[in-house]
């Protein structure tokens, strides 16, 4: 009787996570600390990115406005309120899925296109190989074009009174009940 007086309270106080709720993803007791770890290693490792590639710009911008909010908050609570990307541990997930992301796209390089790259061009006529997916927008309505045409010249409330029909045809080729 005396422990639970005494011990729910100082319980309350610290706030301590028992569950994330998601099966799989444990309870970080210092995620605060490990987050902040966690930023500090990806501004570090981003610094190999080119500095006028946009992914760099985004990294960092997002990390840097990470580790603000955790550097000023002291509570996993307030951080997951500030931030509003899911739980601490979840953002210490997404953070590691980043380090490693920083490493893929360095090695990869997708910036650093050769001079001598050469990239094939498929015109409108040519033949389009059967690897790639054709897709051709079929023709506007008449319509569009009178329409078009009615802004360019001024007359559109002609245009939209012409458009007007008394009775709407039937398209289905069933009769519709009035």
């Amino acid at each position: 009787m005396f422990l639970r007086r005494v011990a729910r309270p100082l319980m309350m106080m610290a706030k301590v996570k028992e569950t994330t709720g998601i099966v799989g993803l444990e309870v970080v007791p210092n995620a605060r600390e490990v987050l902040i770890g966690l930023y500090n290693k990806t501004l570090e490792e981003i610094k190999a990115v080119p500095e006028d590639e946009g992914y760099r710009k985004a990294v960092e911008s997002f990390t840097r406005h990470r580790l603000k909010v955790c550097q000023e908050e002291e509570d996993w609570e307030a951080i997951e309120k500030r931030l509003g990307c899911g739980q601490v541990e979840e953002l210490i997930e997404e953070a590691q899925d980043e380090l490693k992301l920083i490493g893929h796209m360095n090695e990869w390089k997708p910036w650093g296109i050769p001079d001598d790259y050469e990239c094939e061009v498929i015109e409108n006529d040519a033949p389009v190989p059967k690897h790639i997916p054709l897709h051709r927008p079929g023709p506007l309505p008449e319509e569009f074009y009178k329409t078009l045409e009615a802004v360019d010249t001024g007359t559109l409330k002609d245009a939209i009174a012409s458009s007007k029909k008394e009775d709407p045809e039937i398209t289905s080729g069933e009769a519709q009940a009035k």
